[in-house]
Parts: C-alpha cells; sequence; structure tokens
C-alpha cells in the first residue's frame, strides 16, 4: 500500500492576499467554519461597516444574531484581539470569531477569559493551516484553540457569586458599623470594612482581638487568643485563665458562651453564637441583624475586658 505524505503549505502560496483572497474563500465556504464550530452561520457579508471600521466577515447564527469573523494569515496579535471585541460592540454581536495562522497561547487563555467573563457573547480562537498530500491540491485545516464551554461559564458563574459576596459582605459591614456608631460602642466603628468573612479591633494586648464573624446565615462575636505558632501554650494559658473567671464572665454578659480551646490548632477562642440571619439574609432583616451583633458585642467586650487587663499584669 503506498502511503502519502502529508505536508504543510505556507497560506500566503494558497491565499495571496488575506482580505481579497481568503476572506472570498470563507464567505463561499461557511460550512468549514461551522463543521468545525458546530454553528450554522450563513449570509456572510464581506468588509461591513463597524462605526469607523470594516470588519472582514459578518454572519448570522441559527438565530439570527449577527457573528463576526476577524481573519488574520500571521500570528495572533493584540492589535486583532482589541479589533475583535471593538467589533463585536459596535456591531452589538453575539458571538466572534478569530482565525488565525498561529494562536499565542497568551490570547489562547484571553479567549477563555471572555467566555468565563462576559455572558452576552461567544468568542472563537481557531487556527488556520493548509495542507496536502502528495501533489495534491491545498486544503484548509482548521482548529479550534479556545471557545465556549460549560466548564468556563461555570468559572465565570463563580467568579460573580465571588464579586457578588465581597460586595454584599462590604455593605454588611457599614451597617454593622453605623448601628456601632449610633450606640457609641467606641469598637469596630473606624475599621476598614473588606469582603472578608471577620471585622476585628484589638482587646488591649498583643494576640487578642474582638471579632464579628458573619457567615451567609449566620453571626457570632469572638475573643481570638492567637499570640502565633511559637507561643501555642501560651495562647492556652491565657484561655485558662480566662476559663477560670467562666462563671462570672457569663453573669455579666447575661447568656453562655462557647469556649473553644481548639487543642488542635495554635489558637483558642471564646464566642458568642447568633442565629438565624446572615449576610445572605434579606436586606429587610439587616437592620434586625445590626442591632443584636452590636448589642452582642457591648456585652461580651464589657464582660472580659476586665479579665483581659488583668492578664496584662499576670
Amino acid at each position: 500500500m503506498k502511503i502519502g505524505k502529508l505536508e504543510r503549505v505556507p497560506l500566503k502560496s494558497v491565499w495571496k492576499h488575506e482580505a481579497h483572497d481568503f476572506t472570498a474563500w470563507l464567505q463561499d465556504n461557511l460550512d468549514v467554519l461551522n463543521g468545525i464550530l458546530g454553528l450554522d452561520l450563513k449570509g456572510a457579508e464581506r468588509e461591513r461597516s463597524a462605526g469607523a471600521f470594516r470588519v472582514d466577515l459578518v454572519a448570522r447564527d441559527a438565530q439570527d444574531n449577527l457573528v463576526i469573523i476577524e481573519n488574520q494569515l500571521e500570528k495572533s496579535d493584540h492589535g486583532h484581539l482589541g479589533q475583535l471585541i471593538t467589533y463585536l460592540k459596535c456591531m452589538n454581536a453575539k458571538a466572534a470569531i478569530w482565525i488565525v495562522s498561529d494562536p499565542r497561547p497568551e490570547h489562547v487563555e484571553a479567549i477563555n477569559f471572555l467566555n468565563s467573563e462576559i455572558r452576552s457573547a461567544e468568542f472563537y480562537l481557531v487556527k488556520l493551516e493548509a495542507l496536502r498530500i502528495g501533489g495534491s491540491e491545498p486544503a484548509p485545516l482548521l482548529t479550534l484553540f479556545a471557545g465556549p464551554s460549560e466548564e468556563g461559564r461555570q468559572i465565570g458563574r463563580q467568579r460573580e457569586d465571588l464579586a457578588d459576596g465581597v460586595q454584599l459582605r462590604k455593605e454588611f459591614w457599614k451597617g454593622v458599623q453605623e448601628v456601632a456608631r449610633a450606640k457609641k460602642s467606641g469598637m469596630h466603628e473606624n475599621v476598614s470594612p473588606t469582603g472578608m468573612n471577620w471585622l476585628g479591633k484589638g482587646a488591649g494586648m498583643a494576640g487578642l482581638a474582638y471579632n464579628y464573624f458573619i457567615r451567609e446565615d449566620s453571626t457570632s462575636v469572638d475573643l481570638y487568643i492567637d499570640l502565633g505558632k511559637e507561643q501555642a501554650d501560651e495562647n492556652e494559658r491565657i484561655f485558662d485563665k480566662l476559663h477560670d473567671s467562666r462563671t462570672e464572665i457569663e453573669r455579666d454578659f447575661g447568656e453562655r458562651l462557647l469556649w473553644e480551646r481548639m487543642e488542635t490548632k495554635q489558637a483558642c477562642r471564646v464566642r458568642y453564637q447568633m442565629e438565624p440571619g446572615g449576610w445572605r439574609s434579606p436586606r429587610a432583616d439587616w437592620p434586625r441583624i445590626h442591632a443584636k451583633m452590636v448589642d452582642a458585642m457591648i456585652r461580651f467586650e464589657r464582660a472580659l475586658a476586665p479579665k483581659v487587663k488583668a492578664l496584662r499584669g499576670a
């Protein structure tokens, strides 16, 4: 059996001019691109205006949405990536296809990023090659290097949820601080709120802090004892000293507390857990949750502060 040798053919020897030759060929052979991308593009138009620019090809998909196609018979570059995004926005298109001879890894990552971050459009990066066997006519080979995927969409949703959570927590903390200022607690009002789950302030002794802690459906206040990994024994000593005064501290606080020596960790903690209600609760419930948190922190600090002060001289 005689087996031919597959050879790559320089693109410029097949399509001498990108716009006049390759774009014209692709306009008449959209079925080749459709087969690679699983689309049903039709009605391609060349050199269609996009503001002050002209798009190589504009087609329509099965839902009659506009799809732009940008061709580059060379290595992908930043300029064409910018054009792709600009054209998509100007045309209000639902998909953008970028055909290049050599996709740079950075641009593959960029297309994947766009697909994960932008819900209103889809992006494709396709590599173009020309091949022949023996003395045969050259044939195009299109390979999808980056495109929309469920995994990419999931990453985008996760990032969106994370960003949404950060902003919600910041707003939640601002509400806590407003109540604290109104009640003149003198504790966490001037701490810069972040998107984290906790808001802390020093307790007047190195390694000790009064913290608010929030979850999606619950909140707590705690005294966190952490002098560092090398002083785990000292953390436990401080905790034990406070625990010796447990009855008096809980009497002054007005409720039972959780005493967590956490021997498998370097830190120890005294905590008051409040539930239900957290930063994912309806906003109408936030004022009630904020008031409960600030009230608990005021009572918590008043009950513990004398004991913490006594530790400084112990």
